[in-house]
């Protein structure tokens, strides 16, 4: 995943159309550390044409303020420069994945 550091990155990259995954987390998140390589191994199998990026939300507060992020981790799907998904806390990885993959290849194709 690609570090986002600056509000105006992460809207150009919304605004580009493309589908994106953003991950939210923390420094010291133990679960944000445990979930972070599920979630990119499974997007590089299952998705592998998400962008994938993570914002650290303590460091950045105004990245995460600005999507309504309160909690960590926190993941959010664009398609079509638009939210899809938003998961957060206890998230099954294999559930995230399977609810993705129709609008993934509907947007793909």
């Amino acid at each position: 995943m690609k570090n986002l550091n600056s509000l105006e990155e992460v809207n150009s990259i919304i605004s580009t159309g493309e589908p994106v995954l953003i991950y939210f987390s923390g420094q010291n998140c133990s679960v944000c550390t445990a979930l972070k390589p599920k979630i990119e191994e499974q997007i590089n199998l299952n998705l592998p044409k998400i962008e994938t990026y993570e914002v650290k939300a303590d460091i950045y507060k105004e990245i995460a303020s600005n999507f309504s992020v309160f909690s960590i981790p926190t993941i959010l799907v664009f398609f079509d420069s638009k939210e899809f998904k938003r998961e957060g806390r206890n998230i099954s990885v294999i559930n995230f994945i399977r609810e993705l993959e129709r609008p993934y290849n509907l947007f793909m194709d």
